[in-house]
């Protein structure tokens, strides 16, 4: 048995089928410069028409969201700048293509590895899969295709990238298990999305696992079981059958309120990356949506993108949610997030530097335009405007302004707009959490952005391997930050929500809960389960499990004690 982080929750029992890539034996040859470099021509025309198909394999079971992927792939596959480095190589040394492509490759693939930003060491993974494609096709080497699988299998590999997960039919792929990865991976994010059990980050799988051998994997408790016996095959195919059938179950709180059992109602709510998203939520029984993160309408298009673009997206969000809250946050740019027609100015740490709020406040023509659009789309529901990256009170008076003057604007050229518009703040800057108290005055709402939150308060890059264990959302100094931010929108009768992973872990929502958060958004796939264990809880009794939980030396502590709460 061995152990990972359960990254996409379900249990599958199945044969083995261990995802191996080619072996690329690359050396250094003296070449033809006219024939390698029409080769290489070849290799990305086949590269581009791989990621073409993949997508559209992946478009039927993928959201927009995780398809934005592919189209930064097809992106890179047609950059001028990575085929002019790899011509100029072989211009300039007549060596074989398959050498420049590799020598280049591990050029880029170093520099997005030492680059502090965490959203561009990140794209060192996809340099490595779309450049390892270009190589395998320069030399002929054909890449498994998932897709072709045609028997049930467990997909065993060192990691899966988002052109394997891509091409998963769950039909046959009935989950994966990969030696490196964590929660926040393409490849979970794409399980979860998929609805398939994932366990990554399981060292020694490859090494253990055979093709064909029979394995279990438990991808509730993070285990993946090779060769099992006949006992423990028949006791997990039951705990399979129960956990569909739980899931079934789940269906019939789809219209149901969230309420405790002593009758304290609570929101669950959806967070989502692009308009289609907002089905998921309605088909999951959401109450609203808690988080449109509108980034993913700029880093999708090749310019800014217009009011009229903006507007047709946030209107189809209002429409589909039917009068149900939405909570739309600006533009949440720089940072780990980056657009291709705009380059940010060299920050030292750019997490701590012009992103977010600060960049439209800075660039007010950029945030009118995104304002005017949302404003217009107010008429079609319940919205709720948010301004991310919120540090101080003078901030969001200037951030609201901005609203009024777009508001006044438009209602002077008679463009009807909605009558109870929200305007609130993230909280995920750790000065913002103590001072919430007094931006409550200001704000309509909060909404805790945990995963900023956890890391400016433990100043610890979440992304770091070496440090990840300082990433703990229940750490009672992150409790006490979320008890201040909840009780201060409460002393001036404003509600408050949380949209960050946080939110949709079974063993935080309990102190979240009894700690008095208004408004729980996830993933669209965790509202019902989400639902289940909120109408099952005392809401008396978890603000009592709460009251202890803050004053614990540690996480762990809170852990134990939630669950002998529950």
């Amino acid at each position: 048995m061995l152990k990972g982080i359960a990254a996409s929750q379900g249990i599958a029992v199945a044969k083995v089928y261990k995802l191996e890539q080619p072996v690329l034996d690359i050396v250094r040859k003296e070449a033809n410069v006219d024939d390698e470099l029409a080769k290489l021509d070849a290799a990305f025309a086949k590269t581009v028409e791989d990621i073409e198909k993949i997508k559209e394999v992946a478009s039927k079971s993928l959201a927009a969201e995780e398809l934005a992927v592919f189209d930064a792939h097809l992106m890179m596959a047609g950059d001028p700048e990575l085929r002019s480095q790899i011509e100029d190589m072989i211009k300039n040394e007549s060596v074989n293509a398959e050498f420049a492509t590799e020598q280049v490759a591990n050029m880029m693939v170093s520099i997005f590895e030492s680059m502090d930003d965490a959203y561009m060491r990140e794209r060192a993974a996809d340099v490595k899969d779309v450049t390892f494609r270009l190589m395998c096709n320069i030399c002929g080497k054909v890449i498994p295709n998932l897709a072709t699988i045609d028997k049930p299998v467990v997909i065993v590999a060192k990691d899966l990238t988002p052109s394997d997960t891509g091409s998963l039919n769950k039909q046959f792929a009935k989950g994966f298990a990969t030696e490196i990865g964590g929660r926040t991976s393409h490849s979970a994010i794409m399980a979860r999305s998929l609805e398939i059990p994932a366990v990554v980050g399981v060292t020694g799988i490859l090494e253990a696992a055979k093709e064909g051998d029979e394995v279990i994997l438990d991808a509730i408790n993070g285990e993946v079981i090779l060769n099992p016996t006949a006992e423990q095959v028949a006791e997990f195919e039951k705990r399979a059958e129960e956990f569909k059938a739980e899931k079934e179950a789940l269906k019939a709180l789809k219209d149901k309120e969230s309420v405790s059992v002593d009758g304290h109602k609570v929101l669950l709510v959806g967070n989502i990356g692009s308009p289609k998203d907002a089905e998921g939520v309605v088909e999951n029984g959401g109450e609203g949506v808690g988080l449109f993160r509108t980034e993913f309408l700029y880093m999708k298009s090749e310019d800014w993108p217009d009011e009229e673009t903006q507007f047709q997206a946030y209107k189809a969000v209002m429409e589909t949610m039917n009068g149900k809250p939405v909570v739309i946050r600006t533009l949440d740019i720089g940072g780990d997030k980056k657009l291709n027609y705009y380059t940010f100015d060299e920050e030292m740490n750019p997490f701590l530097g012009v992103r977010a709020v600060r960049f439209c406040l800075m660039r007010k023509d950029i945030f009118r335009t995104q304002l005017r659009a949302l404003l217009r789309a107010s008429a079609y529901g319940h919205l709720c405007i948010m301004f991310p990256m919120i540090a101080t009170v003078n901030e969001f008076k200037e951030a609201k302004q901005c609203y009024e003057d777009a508001r006044a604007e438009l209602i002077a050229e008679g463009v009807k707009v909605g009558d109870k518009v929200e305007v609130g703040c993230m909280i995920e800057i750790p000065a913002a959490a103590v001072l919430a108290d007094q931006l409550s005055k200001y704000a309509d709402f909060f909404s805790i952005g945990t995963n900023d939150l956890i890391q400016y308060s433990m100043a610890a890059d979440r992304m770091s391997q070496p440090v990840s264990y300082l990433y703990q959302p229940l750490n009672p100094s992150i409790l006490r930050l979320v008890k201040m931010t909840i009780d201060g929108a409460h002393k001036n009768g404003k509600w408050c929500g949380m949209c960050g992973e946080m939110a949709g872990d079974e063993i935080a929502a309990p102190v979240l809960l009894g700690l008095g958060l208004d408004e729980f958004s996830m993933s669209a796939t965790s509202i019902l389960r989400a639902r289940k264990m909120i109408n099952g809880l005392s809401y008396e009794a978890m603000k009592e499990m709460a009251e202890k939980a803050v004053c614990c030396d540690t996480a762990e502590e809170v852990q134990e004690l939630v669950k002998a709460s529950i």
